[in-house]
């Protein structure tokens, strides 16, 4: 199974950091966000990694070479200039052998344990009552960036809340697709604000909600957090062995 990540990420928010290193190169305890998502990718069943790469592709092919290494086949698909997401996704599809399994997709700056599996599952079950199909996303909860405060009927202020979770959920980033959707990604641009949209009108696509750790690395802050979270679920990994 194919797998392709949007690697080429500048992450000026994460300066100097990124001064000399794609956003998705940025080390999350001691290694690259790259190799965590690989090793996660890697355990739902993925054997080949295509690296949609384009500014410092240098870093990325540098570490990962052939894959060998962490037991997947590596393969690079390079922007020679910058094609947006959308257009990344279109080009990487283009060089994938001419099968009609699925293709993973996803950002190159999230840090997930959501169930890939449970994607995988949805899309298949979907396929085979539609074959009009063409992807499975990840949701997850919207988390508040402010403080919340919630009032009683007279305005008496009750309680404060810190990241409370709101009634929406959002684009996690994640995607299982079928390769025919090349056709309806746009070659220079985002799919999110063309391809997805016309999709959900058709009734084309589905989303599978997740409560799993889940994190766009975008801040110092989502950093330090993924950081935090990374190092608990290494240190609980070697509390349990025996």
């Amino acid at each position: 199974m194919y797998a392709l990540i949007l690697a080429g990420g500048k992450g000026e928010r994460l300066r100097p950091l990124t001064d000399t290193l794609p956003k998705p190169m940025i080390p999350l305890c001691g290694r690259p966000i790259l190799w965590h998502q690989v090793q996660w990718l890697r355990e739902a069943g993925v054997t080949d990694v295509v690296f949609l790469v384009g500014h410092l592709a240098d870093a990325v092919r540098d570490f990962f070479g052939d894959g060998g290494h962490l037991g997947i086949r590596a393969h690079y698909s390079h922007e020679d200039v910058p094609l947006g997401r959308g257009g990344a996704l279109r080009q990487g599809l283009a060089a994938l052998p001419g099968e009609d399994g699925p293709v993973i997709a996803t950002n190159g700056d999230v840090i997930t344990d959501a169930p890939l599996a449970e994607l995988i599952a949805d899309y298949h079950s979907r396929r085979t009552q539609n074959r009009g199909h063409l992807a499975t996303i990840l949701t997850v909860p919207m988390t508040s960036p402010y403080g919340i405060v919630d009032t009683g009927a007279n305005g008496t202020v009750e309680q404060f809340r810190e990241k409370a979770v709101l009634p929406y959920a959002i684009n996690g980033g994640v995607y299982v697709l079928h390769p025919a959707i090349r056709g309806l990604l746009p070659e220079l641009g985002d799919h999110e604000n063309s391809t997805f949209p016309a999709l959900a009108a058709g009734g084309r696509m589905s989303a599978v909600s997740s409560d799993a750790f889940w994190r766009s690395v975008d801040s110092p802050k989502d950093l330090r957090e993924a950081e935090e979270y990374l190092a608990g679920v290494v240190s609980d990994t070697v509390e349990a062995t025996p």
